[in-house]
């Protein structure tokens, strides 16, 4: 294993205090709790907050900032931040508006984001939840029960976070991303597996001419193990599974999100991009806006998710919307 570190155990602290370090004008970091926040919280605004393990970097801490998240809590690589981690985030970033946490579907994260909101709601604390569930892989796995929630999480923090940032009460936040979560949908596949530090071996080995399609975000193996193909009819397979689950209408408009897993250049990204777009315009689905790069990683996975967000014009003003994060800046 070849990874920039000093100690495994030091990882996430190092990681946070090395990203405060660069952007010192926008985040702050809590390292007692391991949380990253807003350099300016905004107590007339609904909060918002998310997280898990690190390793999806930029996700979570990279949308901390205005028009997304106030704060991001950090659990170790792969694992979820604790009850107490989570409760002290929303102690520290409460707002006249309350608190919206927004959970990706991990058994633990729910679990521990769960019990959090209830140890606030006893402190007179308004807190919603929702839960992102939009791979379309698997029904369940080894780490849920129903869908996992991957890169589709990242359209949740925007279109959210818009909707907080314009004056939005709780509910009405919590509902625009109930919507968001009823309307996206993600795929992935994998050319090479992640190596967590902690274990310093890859999870799953692949020759050179094969790909784990359906892989989630935790170096979990995919839902199948396939021979390589190229990209256009990867692409074409991956919108297949995608419109297959949720129905899209001639000139439907979508987001699209080319999202890579850690370790695939930008390169092949943008071709990526490239066919999804035809596979797209083979049924007759526009695209209305496109994001292509690191969103939701996998540590050092090669490979790319595609997500697909069904838009209404709702959507497309929330998703359109300013935001200054540093891992994702729309201006107005």
């Amino acid at each position: 294993m070849k990874k920039i570190i000093n100690n495994t155990e030091d990882i996430v602290i190092e990681m946070c205090q090395g990203m405060v370090k660069a952007h010192p004008d926008k985040l702050t970091f809590n390292q007692k709790i391991k949380t990253i926040n807003r350099k300016v919280l905004n107590k007339n605004k609904v909060t918002l907050i998310s997280g898990g393990g690190i390793g999806h970097e930029p996700a979570h801490a990279g949308f901390v900032g205005e028009g997304m998240l106030d704060s991001a809590v950090c659990g170790d690589v792969f694992a979820s931040p604790s009850i107490n981690q989570v409760y002290k985030a929303i102690l520290e970033t409460e707002s006249e508006k309350g608190t919206l946490l927004i959970v990706k579907n991990y058994s633990g994260d729910c679990m521990n984001f769960d019990a959090a909101a209830e140890m606030a709601e006893d402190d007179d604390i308004k807190v919603e939840k929702v839960y992102v569930n939009d791979d379309v892989a698997v029904e369940d796995s080894d780490y849920t029960i129903g869908r996992r929630g991957v890169a589709g999480t990242v359209f949740v923090h925007k279109i959210a976070g818009a909707s907080a940032e314009r004056g939005d009460d709780l509910l009405k936040v919590k509902e625009v991303a109930n919507k968001v979560i009823d309307n996206v949908r993600t795929i992935g596949f994998a050319l090479t597996s992640c190596t967590v530090p902690a274990m310093g071996t890859p999870t799953f080995k692949l020759d050179d001419e094969e790909i784990e399609f359906g892989v989630g975000i935790h170096g979990e193996k995919g839902i199948a193990r396939e021979k390589l193909v190229s990209a256009d009819e990867l692409a074409k397979k991956m919108i297949e599974k995608i419109t297959s689950d949720i129905s899209f209408e001639e000139n439907s408009e979508v987001a699209l999100l080319v999202n890579c897993l850690g370790a695939s250049p930008l390169q092949e990204l943008y071709l990526l991009n490239n066919s999804t777009e035809k596979a797209l315009s083979d049924k007759k689905i526009k695209i209305y806006k496109t994001f292509v790069g690191n969103y939701m990683t996998s540590l050092d996975m090669s490979g790319a998710s595609i997500s697909l967000l069904r838009l209404d014009e709702e959507l497309k003003e929330l998703l359109d919307g300013p935001s200054d994060t540093i891992a994702l800046k729309i201006n107005k």
